[in-house]
């Protein structure tokens, strides 16, 4: 079955689509993409995954179609960057 993989770093985006057997999970797609090789920092003990924007656990089976998805910690708190309202403005 065919599959996505997504990963993004800034100033690197990364979509693939691969084959996988069917029954396959979440962390078999991302070892069996190659992805590991290119961000050898990607620690899938650590970092979240997803499919389609949905938190799943490792060993989650895949469906024909989905997008798994390689999440980064986020590295600023976010109740301290200024939000842009509607029309791009500072909110401030």
């Amino acid at each position: 079955m065919q599959i996505g993989i997504a990963y993004s770093e800034p100033g690197q985006q990364v979509w693939m689509t691969i084959e996988v057997p069917d029954e396959s999970t979440a962390e078999e797609a991302i070892e069996r993409s190659g992805i590991l090789e290119k961000f050898p920092h990607i620690d899938l003990s650590a970092q979240k995954i997803g499919v389609f924007g949905r938190l799943v656990k490792p060993n989650a089976a895949l469906k024909p179609g989905d997008r798994v998805e390689i999440y980064r910690a986020i590295i600023c708190d976010p109740s301290t960057v200024p939000r842009k309202d509607q029309d791009g403005d500072d909110d401030e």
